[in-house]
This record gives structure tokens, sequence and C-alpha cells, in this order.
């Protein structure tokens, strides 16, 4: 079994169009894996522990799956920590432990990124992002790598500086323009594309005539958006079991899946007045299917530290 660290995998240099590409090709093959909604325990005020199962097919080795555990601690930096176990469903093998941060990181990102390109109205031109952390470094990266040529209006609310970090990390793109905003109903306001990041929020962050007519809103953590489940034309997520808990899903005018979207089932945005709302929960089979593209690209190299788990040969009895 490989041991397969955050450097080693960081150390790979992904390209962010590479992260768009296998996202997409998972969300148009969802149906094909197994995937039961994760379990997600609450542990106290901002803290969680989720454990997400799956199995998908896999071109080489038939099946792979695993299991990803992430865990919050608020106290903690950094407070978000992600494990994950990756096997061969096949044959049952054991094949690595690895670190899971860059993972998730940029597969929720590119899972972010991967529903504005389907959902956003034509030509959308204007970002409003809440909550500056890696996950919407991760979002701004791959959807820049999708609109290489397309100039951005990037509107970031100001929280402690971050702002400034945040758009410091872009300097070198050309084609992004930022600007700081002092309120979440500010920067809602005149946004064509609103993405949260925020990863908790005890109320609601704007009133419902913040937003204008074609805004698409992709709450990434779910939180600070619930109004909008009551007056939004349409809402799409990632998995319905994922969602079908929420306390206003029977409320909701209209839902399907994205990987629905994505294969012709249904309909996506079918006008530039749709409101629409994108709930990505954040699903394992991302994580399992970025552990098999990294095994592979990863497994023969030099450094990388083998575990012997000492597993039972033969039948044994206690």
């Amino acid at each position: 079994m490989k041991y397969i660290t955050f450097d080693d995998i960081k150390k790979l240099n992904i390209e962010p169009y590479t992260c768009y590409e296998w996202v997409s090709q998972m969300i148009k093959d969802k149906n094909l894996a197994k995937l039961p909604p994760k379990i997600s325990m609450a542990l106290g005020e901002g803290e969680f522990c989720n454990v997400m199962p799956c199995v998908i097919p896999d071109k080489e080795l038939g099946y792979v799956g695993g299991v990803k555990v992430v865990n919050r601690y608020p106290d903690r930096k950094p407070s978000l920590d992600s494990e994950l176990m990756f096997l061969n469903m096949t044959t049952g093998e054991f094949l690595a432990l690895m670190d899971a941060n860059w993972i998730t990181a940029m597969r929720t990102g590119a899972v972010a990124a991967h529903s504005i390109e389907r959902l956003a109205k034509k030509d959308f031109s204007t970002i409003a992002i809440l909550g500056l952390g890696n996950t919407a470094r991760a979002t701004l990266l791959v959807l820049e790598s999708i609109f290489k040529d397309r100039d951005f209006t990037v509107k970031l609310l100001k929280y402690k500086g971050q702002e400034i970090d945040f758009a410091k990390r872009f300097e070198k793109y050309s084609n992004l323009h930022f600007y700081y905003i002092d309120t979440p109903e500010e920067l809602v306001k005149g946004s064509e594309v609103v993405i949260s990041c925020v990863t908790y929020s005890g109320k609601d962050f704007c009133r419902d005539e913040c937003f204008d007519e074609g805004v698409l809103v992709v709450p990434v953590h779910t939180r600070g958006f619930t109004n909008c489940d009551l007056f939004f034309d349409k809402i799409y997520a990632d998995d319905y079991g994922h969602v079908c808990h929420f306390k206003n899903f029977d409320k909701f005018r209209k839902f399907g899946e994205m990987t629905d979207v994505v294969n012709g089932r249904i309909a996506g945005r079918e006008n530039n007045k749709e409101r629409i709302l994108a709930y990505n929960i954040g699903v394992s089979i991302h994580d399992i299917n970025f552990a098999a593209n990294i095994y592979r690209m990863i497994k023969d190299k030099k450094g990388l530290v083998d575990v012997d788990m000492h597993v039972p040969k033969e039948k044994f009895w206690i």
C-alpha cells in the first residue's frame, strides 16, 4: 500500500483545467457509481465529521472505491482536514492511504466551476465571491481555465484583509479585475454569478430583492441562501440523496440533478431571466476519481512511502 502525502500530490502540478475535465466526466457517469449518502456528524458549534464512501467504474481496474473522511474544528489551523482510503474494488486490494486536502479543495472548486459553465446566463461577466479561502481560489482558478479569453469583473466581500491576499494570488491573470465590497447585499446586487465559500453562517446573507433576474447562486457549503429556496426558478444539486432532507426541499419550484442536465434528460438554464441555485453538496465520486487519476500518475514514482499492513495471508482463528 502506498502512503501519498499532500506534498506528493502538489508536486504533480495538476492543471486546473484537468480538474474540470475529471469532474465533468464523473458528473456525466454518476449513475454508474454506487453512492450512498454521506454520514455527517455534528460535533459542536461549527464542528463536524463527514464520512463519504463510494464505488466508481475504472478504465483499468474495473472498479475502484474507498472512503473519504473530512472534519472541521474552527480552532484548528487549518480548520478543515481530509484523508482518503483508496481500494481496488475488483480485488479488494487496499492501494493507498492519501491526504485529501488538495483533492477536496480542487474537486470542490472544479464542480462549482462546472455548474457555472453549465448554468450561468450566456456571456456572464460579473462574479461575486463571499468566503475567500482555498475553495474560492480553486473555483476561480478552474473557472478562469474554462474561460481564458473572457474578461471578468470579480467582486470580493471584504473580510479581515483576505480580499487583498485573494486578489494578489491572481495578479498575473490580466482578464480578472477585482473590486472590494463592504456588505453582502452590495456584493450580490448586480452580480450575474454569486459564489459563496463561507463554511458557516447562522442566517441568510441578503434580502430577496438583492438577487437580480438571471443570477446564478452557487453556495458551496449551502449556508446563507435558504430564502432563495422559496423563489428561485430552478434548483439543481449533485445528488438528490444529499439535499432531499433540506427544510425547504418540498417548496423548491423545480429541482434536478446536474448529471441529468449533462446527459440531456432535463433542461438546464432555458433563458437569461431564470434565477438558478446550484447546491453541490460534495459527493465522494469526485474524490475517488481524483484519487484514481493521482494514483496512476504517482504510483511508480520514487520516494513514495510503502506501508506493509501485515494483513493475514490465510484463514485465521481467534
